[in-house]
Order: structure tokens, then C-alpha cells, then sequence
């Protein structure tokens, strides 16, 4: 049931370096000159079902069984960057209600998932990520990136760097506390794409630009190159986040595919991996498990938790794996 996911590949990261470039022209132009792009900035907003949670229904399970202690401050839409397209960038941040003064703190980037498509950084599940992370004593950013279709990939994973790129920012540095060689990130569904994606992304040093420190993502579609079997809704999904034609996927002929799964851009400096999964969920269980085999190949320190069940993502999340997140993001990040 197991296999290994394929190795190699560095043209994306000779196109994640040129990105980050363009990215952090995009952030100096924001604070400069914001009136002087050629459409007007928007923020992502998005409403209705676009900005509900991937766990549907109304039973309290995973995260929604988090209640948030009192004292966690939250500033909201914070703006990270912005697009040639006008798309303003924004964040929000939950800080922990208790913080040493003068020691800088260990941060987490929370991406939201909905098959690249839809979620919002500020939907009821994701804001209870966001505060569960300051509980456990990070400074939490949640991110909104650009969604299909109006933005493919790697619209998506540039604008998550990007915001990495803008936490490590002197001023957000003084802001929050943060310690720029402790910055994590956590995803779930399609966020945990990006989440393994970005710490996947480029080599070397895990404390500059937008690496990071320690990944910890539920129920990532991974492995884009190597779908298989999966279902008619996730090969669907998958090619219009590539912008690929749902057959020239199934083919293997899609040639965005690799760059956009993490096993493609593995090395061993790349940082430690917690995987969640449920066994029955709507992404097949054998994204996770050959996930976790290239990463054990490339010799990059894994941690794999399956539990029974089909909840997804942030419907996995319970009190028990909570404890088991926020063990590995304190191992990894202090």
C-alpha cells in the first residue's frame, strides 16, 4: 500500500529564488508606494461557503473542541504584501497571553485549507487554530494567499513564503517577540500542501528568508505527481490549482505535478515533519505514508500519527493530537 515518492528536481527552487525576489520587491513596494500599482489593491475576502472551514457540518470535533483561555490578543489583517494583480496580502496574529519580557518567542504560519479554492484565515476553525497555537505559547499567523482560479499555482506557496519573508521583518520582529530562527509552520487539507511544500522549498540555514524551522501538517495531498486512484473530486481539484486538464493529470503528463508536491524538492537540510491522517478520510492514506518514506530517505526526522476514522484535516485535531502537535512544534521550535 506503501510507495516512495520521487526525489530531485531543483528547477522549482531556481523559480522559488526568482519568486522571492520579485516577493520582497512586492512587500518594499507595498510600504512605499501602495497608490502606484495599476489596479486597485483588494483584499481577499471571501464570503459565503468560500469562507466556511473544510470540516463541514456542525459536530464539534477536532479543533472545535479547543476553548481558548482568556488574554490572547489578536490583530487582524495585517497586511504582508501585495500583487501585481492588486491582491493585498493580510494576516492575522494571535499572541500569547503570556510572554517573557525581552525573550523572543517561537512563532507557527497557520494555512488554512479548502482545495486551494476557498477558506479564510479567520473562519471559526481556523481563528481557533490560531488561538490554540498562542495557548500553547507561539506567536500564531494565519494567512489568507491568493485562491483558484483566479490565482494557480504557485500563486498559492509564493504568498505563504511571503509571508514568512515579512514575520521575519525587523519590525514584526520587535512587534511580536519573535525569534526568527524559531519560526514553524502548521497546515491542514490543501494548507498542509503548502505547509510541506514550504519546508520543503530551497536548502540550507532553517532561520532566513521563508524556511522554517519545523512542519507540522493533517491530511496533505502531498504527492500531486503520484495521485493514483484518488477520487474524481481530488484529481479535479488538484488540476485546477495546476491549471492542467484533468486527464493530462491522470496521464502523468501535467508538468507542474512535481513541483508542487514537497518529495519533489527534499534534502536533508530541510526541517523535521509531523504528518496527521485518518485512515477512511477523503485523501487517500497512502499520501501520508509515501510522504513519510521520502522523508525518512532524505533522512529528514518524521513523525507520522494515523488515527481511526474519516475525519479530515482540522477534524483530526482533538485534544490528543493537539498534545502530540504542540509537542512536536516545542521539540522543534522551543
Amino acid at each position: 500500500m506503501t510507495r516512495s515518492l520521487p526525489s530531485g528536481g531543483r528547477g522549482f527552487r531556481r523559480r522559488r529564488a526568482f519568486a522571492a525576489a520579485a516577493a520582497v520587491a512586492a512587500a518594499l513596494a507595498i510600504t512605499g508606494a501602495l497608490s502606484g500599482f495599476h489596479l486597485p489593491l483588494q483584499e481577499i475576502d471571501p464570503e459565503g461557503i468560500d469562507a466556511a472551514s473544510e470540516v463541514v457540518g456542525s459536530e464539534i470535533i477536532g479543533i472545535r473542541t479547543f476553548t481558548a483561555p482568556p488574554g490572547i490578543e489578536v490583530a487582524e489583517d495585517l497586511e504582508y504584501g501585495a500583487r501585481e494583480d492588486g491582491t493585498l496580502l493580510t494576516l492575522d496574529v494571535c499572541s500569547p497571553a503570556v510572554s517573557v519580557f525581552g525573550s523572543a518567542q517561537p512563532a507557527v504560519v497557520s494555512v488554512h485549507g479548502g482545495s486551494w479554492a476557498r477558506g479564510d484565515k479567520a473562519n471559526a476553525d481556523w481563528r481557533n487554530v490560531c488561538l490554540w497555537l498562542a495557548s500553547e505559547g507561539f506567536v500564531a499567523a494565519s494567512v489568507n494567499y491568493r485562491l483558484v482560479p483566479d490565482a494557480t499555482f504557485p500563486a498559492q506557496i509564493d504568498d505563504v513564503s511571503l509571508a514568512v519573508e515579512w514575520l521575519r521583518g525587523a519590525e514584526q520582529l520587535d512587534r511580536f517577540g519573535i525569534d526568527p530562527a524559531r519560526i514553524g509552520v502548521f497546515g491542514g487539507s490543501a494548507g498542509g500542501n503548502l505547509a510541506a511544500l514550504l519546508g520543503a522549498a530551497g536548502d540550507g540555514p532553517t532561520d532566513v528568508g521563508s524556511r522554517v524551522a519545523a512542519v507540522a501538517e493533517l491530511s496533505g495531498p502531498v504527492a500531486l505527481d503520484a495521485l493514483g486512484t484518488a477520487s474524481d473530486w481530488l484529481q479535479g481539484i488538484t488540476a485546477a490549482y495546476l491549471a492542467c486538464e484533468p486527464d493530462v493529470l491522470a496521464d502523468g503528463d501535467c508538468d507542474l505535478a512535481a513541483d508542487a508536491s514537497a518529495a519533489s524538492h527534499l534534502d536533508g537540510s530541510d526541517p523535521p515533519v509531523f504528518i496527521g491522517h485518518a485512515e477512511d478520510e477523503v485523501i487517500p492514506l497512502v499520501q501520508s505514508l509515501g510522504y513519510a518514506e521520502a522523508l525518512e530517505a532524505a533522512q529528514v526526522p518524521v513523525e507520522l500519527a494515523v488515527v481511526p476514522g474519516g475525519e479530515h484535516s482540522i477534524g483530526i485535531l482533538d485534544e490528543a493530537m493537539r498534545a502530540r502537535v504542540a509537542a512536536f512544534l516545542h521539540a522543534h521550535l522551543g
